[in-house]
């Protein structure tokens, strides 16, 4: 379950407290009785872009190699075998004509 994190308005008092997804949010201080607001803190991991590899976390003269080996993995993995794969039964059904 979450962690969510609150700070009165009035008395500035500061909690955390583990809520479920489902629950209602608070709305009222347990110190004052001010009204509440939730406290965002920023994201710790982001993750951007169009995909990731094992080797991104890499020093940058691994991250060379792997960036010449990520893309021909997945190319040799989806561009070789759907290039090899389609031209063998079409080769096989044309010579079955």
């Amino acid at each position: 379950m979450p962690t969510y994190a609150y700070a009165c308005t009035e008395c500035d008092h500061r909690f955390e407290v583990v809520q479920s997804f489902s629950d209602d949010a608070l709305s009222v201080c347990p110190e004052c009785e001010g009204r509440l607001r939730k406290v965002f803190n920023a994201v710790g991991v982001v993750f951007k872009g169009g995909g990731f590899y094992r080797t991104d976390s890499r020093s940058s003269s691994s991250s060379t190699v792997s960036g010449s080996a990520a893309p021909a993995t997945s190319g040799s993995g989806t561009g070789s075998s759907s290039s090899t794969a389609p031209a063998s039964p079409a080769a096989s059904s044309t010579a079955a004509s």
